[in-house]
């Protein structure tokens, strides 16, 4: 049970540095905890900052890129640096005037691990959404209704995962189960001799478990999304009716008990292995789950919709997981992060966009090309313009 009685102490970022990421030798970054809004040219780096913020948390960021890739690199250079992201947060253990330090980065090139630091403490990346929970919206999202549902299941999950933290434990350990099961399966078709049936066993029992988490926590924000929604029927922006598709999360949602769930999908990988050996993946489980958006007003599928219908709808679901963030006991210090949403809205949603990220009161970070997209935050946010790698703060009027 997620509660939400009570809002979670925040940790506001106060600054910001990288060193040899992406287009930045080094850059910092001074923060005053207001929202933040990246102008200028394309290719100046505006996405590489909401990149860097996206590393503060567990995963591999907006861009869900190899992390040996993020390294700055020269002409010449085979393998991009060792790069660096750091931050500086209020700490409110000393009453809002002390400073938290968190940073994560490659401490050699070419490596594949990234190291993880509070206040100076290597730990697992794990630990950082005790510090940071992000939800963010990006270009590349724009087609999320029109491709397959593996985008939208992760793109749900991540919204999960703000909210419920082992959401990611449980996907990680559902995948490596049904990964060593499908080798099992696959070596002892090829080899012509029995499969090592305890062990399978073992390995379907796990993927249960883990996959029935995977479910409920799925189902408990879709409830949770839909009836933040209902309240939000004063915005401009088109009201969504959402739903999940999958067998295993509609069943959460009509109330069976977690260990009959377990039970059943332990069953049903059992049932499923010579199926799921000729197929070359398991056909049963939350792993092939979708998420569905219907447009109330035009009563029609999300996929069917204009692009600015698919846009706006999107993003009154992205503020929705705000709101709830907001509010959320186990959400410290959540953050938004939004590319080149601003363009994509016409003047009204624009405007109310704005509004409602002050009113939140979470810290938000928008990028856009032209200045004049921002007007409407002038002296409610931190302007920074962003040109070849240079971060100057815009006059605050």
């Amino acid at each position: 049970m997620i509660l939400e009685a009570q809002v979670a102490p925040r940790r506001p970022l106060r600054r910001l540095t990288v060193t040899d990421f992406r287009s930045y030798e080094r850059a910092s970054l001074s923060l005053d905890g207001r929202a933040v809004y990246l102008y200028g040219p394309n290719g100046a780096g505006k996405t590489n900052l909401l990149e860097a913020v996206s590393l503060l948390a567990p995963g591999r960021g907006l861009r869900h890129a190899p992390l040996v890739e993020i390294g700055r690199r020269m002409p010449g250079e085979a393998v991009g640096r060792a790069w660096s992201v750091a931050a500086v947060l209020d700490d409110p253990d000393e009453g809002g005037d002390g400073d938290y330090r968190i940073g994560t980065g490659l401490e050699s090139p070419g490596s594949v691990r990234r190291t993880v630091r509070l206040q100076g403490q290597t730990v697992p990346p794990a630990r950082l959404s005790d510090q940071i929970r992000l939800v963010w919206l990006t270009p590349q999202q724009d087609r999320l209704f029109l491709e397959g549902p593996s985008d939208r299941r992760r793109f749900f999950d991540r919204l999960v995962h703000a909210v419920e933290p082992g959401h990611a434990s449980a996907a990680s350990t559902y995948e490596k189960a049904l990964r060593e099961r499908m080798r099992l399966l696959t070596e002892a078709r090829d080899a012509g001799r029995a499969v090592d049936g305890a062990w399978l066993t073992a390995l379907e029992a796990q993927a249960a478990t883990s996959g029935v988490a995977l479910s409920m926590a799925r189902a408990r924000t879709i409830v949770a999304l839909q009836t933040e929604i209902e309240g939000r029927a004063d915005r401009p922006f088109p009201q969504a009716d959402l739903s999940l598709t999958g067998e295993w999360e509609q069943m959460a949602l009509s109330g069976a008990p977690e260990a009959d769930l377990e039970a059943k999908l332990a069953r049903a990988l059992v049932v499923g292995r010579e199926r799921d050996a000729g197929a070359g993946r398991a056909l049963s489980g939350p792993h092939r789950g979708d998420l569905a958006v219907q447009h109330r007003q035009k009563d029609r599928p999300a996929a069917e919709c204009s692009t600015g219908e698919q846009k706006a709808l999107l993003l009154n679901l992205v503020l929705a997981q705000a709101a709830r963030l907001s509010r959320a006991v186990s959400a410290p210090n959540p953050v938004l992060l939004f590319d080149e949403v601003a363009a994509h809205l016409d003047a009204m949603r624009r405007a109310a966009l704005f509004d409602e990220i002050e009113a939140l009161g979470l810290q938000a970070f928008l990028t856009g090309t032209d200045e004049a997209l921002f007007s409407d935050l002038k002296g409610r946010a931190q302007g920074v313009h962003v040109d070849a790698g240079s971060l100057t703060i815009a006059e605050d009027r």
